[in-house]
């Protein structure tokens, strides 16, 4: 079949598929909780004959299908977490879950992996292996790492895997493909400034950790702009401080939380070398100490040449050049699915979501954010279309 049958039968399940993405929405689960997620996700695909794992890295799920005599093997990833935010949306299937909401589109990834395995199941045409892989505890909490470390890929061998996000403030349905570094790195960083509490009249008397943990988070601003290479990418946020509760008592510490990211290991290794090095310092002159929880979260996301390639003349075929970014810009957003991109070729693409004041245009992690349910037809045909070309004997002739 072509794409616009693809796209056509598809469609003509989207009330199903809709109806689905929003009972996930409006039942959210935070990582490693998605329990009733990945029960609708595996009673789905053992309904369309896949064979069923459940359970690799806590809560994740695994349908795999198999056709013909190939031994060529594809992984699909979609994830199913979402997001301790209270939703400030009013439609019907605002989230039941009180401060916790889908504000990411994972309800959005997982219908539309689950069209494109309802479609592959009864109307597919592929020769080898397909692993739709159901990841939980996208956000922050490892799970791509924890389901690796449960034997995923043992169990499940891929050649290559696939992935995609929705990416709002873009034209809804243009898809973005990017070989080589994609998506930055993410590490977590927690410093407690311990000095001497005192009476707020007499700061003589005391080691102040307030004035110590303001001139950190300043001197940090340095580490970007003079010890980065200015044509590399790097972040440094500090997200929080936190010291005190009364105006007449200087505190005994202080702490800051940062996030900081990269898209280049070497320059990640020396965010991390260059943060400690000042911290400690920074701290001493003001005759304090300092403790740094530094830890790495999610390395940095490469897509394979290879395989984004084989990605690109998908997008191009469904959907046309002028609706396809060949090499779009790198994110500072970090995404674990980095980590199976280490262990597998294979390549990670973004959906536009909506722009301007179309629906979907609200940034993720948003309390107002919905993902664009026009995009589960779109998104579903592409995963068929691709796992048809890369599933043939003689992938030119599909």
């Amino acid at each position: 079949m072509n794409n616009n049958d693809i796209f056509n039968a598809i469609t003509g399940w989207s009330s199903e598929f809709v109806a689905i993405r929003r009972d996930i929405h409006r039942y959210p689960e935070l990582g490693f909780e998605e329990h009733r997620t990945s029960t609708l996700v595996a009673n789905r695909l053992s309904a369309w004959g896949y064979s069923v794992e459940r359970g690799l890295g806590g809560t994740g799920v695994v349908g795999q299908l198999k056709r013909g005599q190939s031994q060529r093997r594809l992984g699909l990833r979609a994830d199913m977490d979402a997001l301790p935010i209270t939703e400030a949306n009013d439609f019907d299937h605002v989230s039941h879950h009180a401060g916790v909401m889908h504000a990411c589109g994972h309800d959005g990834h997982t219908a539309m992996l689950l069209a494109a395995a309802r479609y592959l199941a009864e109307e597919g045409k592929f020769d080898g292996t397909l692993n739709l892989i159901f990841q939980p505890a996208e956000e922050g909490l490892g799970g791509a790492k924890r389901m690796m470390e449960d034997g995923l890929f043992n169990k499940y061998p891929c050649d290559a895997i696939f992935a995609m996000h929705n990416m709002p403030g873009v034209t809804q349905g243009h898809l973005f493909l990017r070989d080589g570094p994609a998506m930055a790195s993410s590490d977590r960083v927690i410093v407690v400034i311990k000095g001497i509490g005192g009476h707020a009249a007499m700061p003589h008397h005391a080691s102040d950790p307030v004035v110590a943990a303001a001139s950190i988070v300043m001197a940090l601003q340095t580490v970007v702009s003079r010890n980065v290479d200015p044509q590399q990418t790097a972040v440094i946020t500090v997200g929080a401080l936190n010291a005190g509760d009364a105006d007449n008592v200087i505190p005994q510490t202080a702490t800051l939380k940062l996030s900081v990211r990269a898209l280049d290991p070497n320059v990640r290794n020396l965010l991390e070398e260059r943060i400690k090095a000042l911290v400690h310092e920074q701290a001493k002159s003001f005759g304090v100490d300092a403790i740094v929880d530094y830890k790495r979260v999610n390395p940095v996301l490469v897509n394979t040449v290879t395989e984004t390639e084989f990605a690109r003349g998908v997008a191009l075929d469904l959907v046309g050049a002028d609706r396809v970014n060949l090499q779009c810009r790198a994110q500072t957003g970090s995404e674990d699915f980095a980590f199976m991109l280490e262990q597998l070729p294979g390549s990670y693409i973004l959906i536009g979501n909506g722009e301007g004041d179309s629906a979907g245009a609200c940034m993720l992690h948003d309390p107002n954010y919905e993902f664009n349910d026009d995009n589960l037809s779109i998104g579903a045909t592409y995963w068929v279309r691709l796992a048809e070309r890369y599933l043939h004997n003689d992938p030119q002739n599909i």
